[in-house]
């Protein structure tokens, strides 16, 4: 067995300068950061470093670690992703009290999943990027660009908002503090979602707005009542990167893809993509899905799409089905290979996408929408040729059976299998997929 030797490194910092105003606290909370990984002796390999907008964001390219920049607030939801995929990684959040109050939901749900990351909170009491506009956590009568007279609120106290909701760690100091870099090693150790809110000095703004200064970090601690300090430490809390690998997983069949079984072959041997545009109401969605179905009882991998309106039985509705005899790890499509289109709803959606198709693709149209100018291949598909009735509900399932019958992308036996079995619904469907049939015999 191969053994890995890590070797303790003198920095985690590169040679950049940092670009910080002269006196804020972002510089030693960073210097604290890269103090806390030497004392760790953490391979610079396992550790990613998320980063917010704001000041605090252009902190992540200082360290010789792995690093994810986003978007404001939302470094918290990056964080999490990033945990859940490698659990094995330390995760450490820089976060300004900017981000935290715009991400507050995301921060509520980190602390209650006690998710293994370390979150640096940079709070220097206003958005120092933008302007010093007040913040969630600027104090009680400050003054900021955005409270001339005086703040009205009362400032968000971050780390009991996280500790009453499930955080395994929570501390609050200062980047005055000479035991900062202990606190993040101890909070990266914690093993399940760790908080330090760092107060530290805004000088380009709050500073000079306030005649604030380090002493005033007790002062105001005392005016709120609020504790410094460790604030709460549970280790017996479950982390959720853990918790879930460990939980019980319900078989696939429950999701209904392993379940499906191959039954019939294709000769199917590229990527094809069929984009079927109707409206609402028609069903669309579900009678690609089905096909999607049938595609993967024939031995393909299949992938949809759906684009339709806000509105529920109105508008347009539509739907892309991308099939492939090899694995899909994209399922984008620009252009089609194959175009339906049901309706007027469709047409106005999909409409663009006529004069770029190709002479060797093809559109299906129902007679309403039939008059297409195009270079593809254009086929009428009638409804009323069908022995039985086709509803507004039928068109989506039966215009996927046409095209299948039209297109011999795979046995249509398939997708008569995936109708038969649909439970309670199988005789319905059986029916608009044999009328669909019967449809494409008829096309024109």
């Amino acid at each position: 067995m191969t053994t890995t030797t890590i070797t303790p490194l003198a920095s985690y910092r590169n040679d950049l300068p940092y670009p910080f105003c002269p006196g804020c606290g972002h510089s030693p909370i960073l210097d604290a950061l890269n103090a806390a990984l030497v004392k760790r002796g953490s391979d610079p390999a396992n550790v990613v470093i998320v980063s917010d907008i704001g000041c605090s964001g252009l902190s992540d390219q200082y360290f010789i670690t792995s690093a994810f920049h986003g978007l404001h607030g939302r470094s918290i939801t990056y964080a999490t992703g990033i945990k859940l995929a490698r659990p094995d990684l330390d995760v450490v959040v820089v976060m300004g009290d900017g981000g935290t109050g715009i991400g507050g939901a995301h921060l509520l749900n980190a602390a209650r999943r006690n998710i293994g990351i370390t979150l640096l909170v940079f709070n220097n009491f206003n958005f120092g990027m933008t302007g010093g506009q007040h913040s969630t956590t600027t104090p009680a009568g400050a003054f900021t660009s955005t409270t001339a007279s005086g703040n009205l609120e009362r400032p968000l106290d971050i780390c009991a908002t996280v500790a009453v909701n499930g955080a395994g760690y929570v501390w609050r100091g200062t980047s005055f503090d000479d035991d900062l870099p202990e606190r993040i090693a101890e909070a990266m150790d914690a093993g399940g979602f760790a908080l330090l809110d760092i107060w530290e000095l805004c000088t380009a703004y709050f500073v000079r707005s306030n005649k604030y200064t380090r002493r005033a970090f007790q002062s105001t601690l005392d005016d709120l009542g609020w504790p410094s300090g460790i604030i709460q430490r549970r280790p017996e809390l479950p982390e959720y990167a853990a918790a879930y690998r460990a939980a019980p997983k319900p078989a696939r069949s429950s999701v209904g893809i392993a379940s499906i079984p191959v039954t019939q072959g294709s000769a199917l041997d590229r990527r094809y993509s069929l984009l079927v545009a109707g409206s609402a109401g028609g069903r669309v969605r579900s009678g690609v899905r089905l096909t999607a179905q049938a595609a993967i009882r024939s031995g393909l991998y299949a992938a949809q799409a759906d684009d339709y309106p806000i509105t529920v039985r109105s508008g347009h509705s539509l739907s892309t089905l991308v099939l492939s005899p090899e694995p899909l790890d994209f399922a984008g499509v620009t252009v089609p290979d194959a175009l339906v289109i049901l309706s007027e709803d469709g047409l106005a959606k999909s409409r663009a996408l006529l004069p770029r198709l190709a002479p060797e693709a093809t559109v299906l149209a129902f007679p309403e929408v039939a008059g297409l100018d195009t270079p593809a291949r254009l086929l009428v598909l009638d409804p009323s040729a069908a022995s039985s009735r086709l509803a507004r509900a039928d068109h989506g399932l039966a215009a996927c059976a046409a095209a299948l019958h039209v297109l011999g992308l795979f046995p249509t036996a398939a997708l008569v299998e995936a109708a038969a079995s649909a439970g309670r619904l199988a005789e319905e469907l059986s029916r608009v997929v044999a009328a669909g049939l019967e449809m494409a015999a008829a096309a024109r």
